[in-house]
């Protein structure tokens, strides 16, 4: 991330801008929980964007307090230096994060701007959007990618006339070292998360949780926040990692549902034809992964993917 110009001597601004209350018609994440402390905010801030701001109250918190998605609240909003920026956590891989951030931003400026002077002859000034996914999911990841709103667009022509890109970080143990390194919060969040995922694999969900804030209370890892906040963590901890898992399973029928599908179409031609549609459907999404990746060339993608040139050339 580039360094941030810093402007000590910021006009004040017009918006209306409040901090979130409690909601409890969404089931929070440990992710938001711990972030919307402010001071761990902007630290993570720093770390993203390389700057070295040290007042918490310069961050203007703006999330939506109604902004809801499949019961789950876990996004955080924050103005900062004139910029606007949409931060989300995700334990799955998910291709709609643009658009989804579209609807949200659209929210957001709706909120911050005065609508009368939308008709004036004088230009509404509106903060910059920056929009980053911080993804700690099981499946392997590369430490960063983009994930653009250009790629949902069917039968594009040309340039998109408009255009959403999101930052997707990948903060697993072991990815990011730099950033981690100049947030610690993160770093301790991402060894609480690699515990519970280590335990959950030999013992109840229930059980792993537990031995996962224990033990990192003893080790000082998060030890002040869990200790605080133990039986909500878990209670949170154990929603996420469910939602994480039926997600998986939900994906995987998706994929057979392909192989019905194709089923109904068929005969048999080495492959059956369900065979064929479930491997398309694996070729596009390999495909599709790799030129968001931009470290491929089309070549490449095409051979590895399966996929021919021509195909792979319309999913660009």
């Amino acid at each position: 991330m580039a360094k941030c110009k810093r402007n000590r001597n910021k006009t004040k601004r017009n918006f209306t801008v409040k901090t979130p209350t409690a909601n409890r018609n969404y089931k929070d994440t440990v992710f938001r929980m711990l972030f919307s402390d402010r001071k761990n905010l902007l630290s993570l801030y720093n770390a993203v964007n390389q700057s070295d701001y040290n007042n918490p109250d310069d961050l203007e918190i703006v999330t939506l307090e109604n902004a809801i998605y499949m019961g789950m609240k876990n996004d955080l909003a924050f103005i900062m230096d004139t910029n606007l920026y949409l931060y989300e956590h995700q334990s799955t891989y998910n291709p709609n994060m643009p658009l989804r951030d579209l609807f949200y931003i659209c929210s957001e400026y709706q909120k911050l701007a005065d609508k009368k002077s939308l008709y004036s002859s004088t230009l509404q000034k509106i903060p910059a959007p920056n929009f980053i996914e911080f993804y700690n999911g099981s499946t392997a990841a590369p430490d960063c990618t983009e994930l653009r709103l250009s790629s949902a667009f069917e039968h594009l022509s040309g340039e998109p006339k408009l255009e959403l890109i999101v930052t997707v970080l990948n903060v697993n143990v072991g990815h990011n070292a730099e950033l981690m390194q100049h947030c610690n919060t993160l770093n301790e969040y991402a060894q609480y998360v690699a515990r519970v995922r280590h335990y959950a694999a030999d013992m109840s969900l229930d059980q792993a949780v537990e031995r996962a804030v224990d033990e990192c209370i003893r080790e000082g890892i998060l030890a002040e926040f869990l200790t605080c906040n133990r039986n909500e963590v878990i209670s949170m901890s154990i929603f996420e990692y469910d939602k994480e898992l039926e997600e998986k399973k939900l994906r995987k029928a998706e994929y057979e549902a392909g192989f019905s599908e194709g089923e109904k179409h068929g005969h048999e031609t080495g492959f059956s034809e369900g065979e064929k549609y479930g491997i398309e459907l694996n070729s596009i999404e390999t495909a599709r992964r790799m030129l968001q990746l931009q470290e491929f060339s089309l070549e490449k993608i095409a051979a590895i993917s399966g996929l021919s040139l021509d195909e792979v050339k319309k999913l660009q």
